[in-house]
């Protein structure tokens, strides 16, 4: 049998997509299937009564343990995209951070309470921030080489595999919870990042090169300073909580200033090094707007686990007969919609090629989708008043809202890893999670609004913020979308 050698003289344009993307986007669908199904059923936990199995902890403090929690989990990923770049390679950043989450899972599962939920939470935050970036980093080092719209439609199935496990972690979850118990249902969050690192395990000897080194290492002698600053942050965090400054009510306050200095603190760093050069910094200043608006579309994404919860408990009918319809298939119905929606927009790119939308109007679009989302739940809400809001009705909401997701989410990963300066490749794919960082934390403080005004009062300013933010982007489009390929060859078409 002879075997015939790999074409060395392919362009890299006309390569195809690495079949070992797919380990990345399993690997990455099963933390995630972890990670959503904890999502899908952490906000009920918090707000059920104790005899249906929940903490009763209220509305406000709910919706700031949440969005707090979600921010966190972003928010760590700085540190693990760091780690990832100056002390240990990403393949083994991965791996690690997995064992870490599934710890946090178990841990959950096992112990009640509150002492369960804080060591449970605190362990999850940890790991996630070290997987997430780096495996997003992993997937950029498969796709170098090759085209925009390739790149684009890689991140869009990796994006897809992100919310396949969203779909199916919140319904197996959401089921458990609804039959035996939220215990049960973390669980099976803890099988499914068991199942993550068992796929990632048996992938990791076909990672890319660069996947198993250190891009920049720091040097020996510069090592105590970091430490420094995490007892120091470690001790800062221990000392408000038991003196009652840090609590469920500022929680989400907490970590979005967290999270805004944290990207003041990147984008100076990056547009003042000598190391970038001017094309890379305008490259990065027309990401700026872009991650402003980022973080606000997330804010009005992630209210289905907030503000939307609330709503949910509070007026929506369950019962179908003798059955009750879980309350975390209803949060599924988002990133499900996202799912069978990614196929056909990623063909629609790839049929349109240099014609498609450059990144600035496909966020602009993604705004505007959900301000109409919001408008159609305002007039829902108008329209039943102080009644029951039939099932059906939330869950056509979680579906205009969800499908706005394709617009950004994959869009930004994409961006990020190839407008990034060279020698801050991690810290963009860093700062591209913060959006969600920020996204989660502003979802609970919007979550605590809901809380203390009316339905429609509410639904009216979120409506019209996306609204509005998104025909502003839309209109200033082309010289954003020049910026954005500044030094690369794209003609910056809108």
């Amino acid at each position: 049998m002879t075997l015939t050698p790999p074409r060395l003289d392919v362009p890299t344009e006309n390569r195809a997509v690495p079949r070992s993307l797919w380990s990345m986007a399993f690997t990455e669908l099963w933390e995630r299937f972890s990670f959503y199904g904890l999502q899908g059923i952490l906000s009920f936990y918090l707000l059920y009564s104790l005899d249906k199995g929940g903490l009763d902890l209220g509305p406000a403090a709910s919706s700031g343990i949440v969005g707090a929690y979600g921010g966190a989990v972003y928010l760590a990923q700085l540190v693990g995209a760091w780690i990832g770049d100056r002390l240990v390679s990403p393949k083994y950043v991965v791996l690690w951070g997995g064992i870490i989450i599934a710890c946090g899972h178990v841990t959950l599962a096992a112990l009640s309470g509150l002492t369960g939920l804080g060591v449970g939470l605190v362990l999850i935050i940890l790991g996630t921030g070290a997987l997430k970036t780096n495996i997003t980093s992993i997937v950029g080092f498969m796709l170098d080489g090759h085209t925009d719209a390739k790149r684009d439609a890689g991140f869009s199935y990796f994006y897809m595999a992100i919310n396949i496990g969203a779909v199916v972690g919140p319904l197996t979850t959401g089921f458990a919870q609804n039959q035996w118990g939220f215990h049960y249902g973390f669980g099976l969050a803890a099988i499914g990042m068991f199942a993550a690192l068992v796929q990632y395990g048996l992938s990791m000897k076909k990672l890319p090169e660069r996947a198993g080194q250190v891009n920049n290492p720091l040097p020996a002698g510069k090592l105590l300073a970091p430490i420094g600053y995490a007892v120091i942050a470690i001790a800062v965090i221990a000392t408000c909580s038991l003196t009652g400054w840090l609590r469920a009510g500022n929680m989400s306050s907490v970590v979005t200033i967290a999270a805004l200095v944290a990207a003041a603190g990147y984008f100076a760093v990056i547009l003042s090094s000598k190391k970038v050069t001017s094309d890379e910094k305008r490259r990065v200043s027309a990401y700026l707007p872009l991650f402003l608006l980022s973080g606000i579309y997330f804010g009005f994404l992630f209210q289905k686990f907030t503000a939307i919860s609330i709503l949910i408990t509070d007026r929506v009918d369950l019962e179908i007969g003798d059955w009750t319809f879980p309350v975390a298939w209803i949060t599924a119905l988002s990133p499900l919609s996202a799912v069978l929606i990614t196929p056909l927009v990623a063909r629609l790119w790839g049929r349109l090629g240099p014609r498609q939308p450059k990144p600035v109007a496909k966020f602009a679009i993604g705004l505007i989708q959900i301000g109409l989302a919001y408008f159609y739940l305002l007039v829902v809400s108008t329209v039943t008043g102080n009644a029951t809001i039939p099932l059906l009705l939330i869950l056509l909401f979680m579906v205009l809202a969800g499908s706005s997701e394709v617009y950004v989410g994959p869009i930004g990963l994409a961006l990020a890893t190839k407008i990034g300066p060279a020698k801050f490749t991690s810290q963009m794919v860093g700062l591209n999670f913060l959006t969600l960082a920020l996204g989660s934390s502003l979802s609970g403080l919007l979550g605590q609004l809901f809380a203390e005004i009316s339905s429609t009062a509410y639904f009216t300013i979120v409506a019209a913020s996306a609204a509005v933010l998104g025909g502003v982007l839309l209109l200033a489009r082309k010289p954003l979308n020049r910026w954005l390929y500044a030094g690369l060859g794209a003609n910056g078409r809108a």
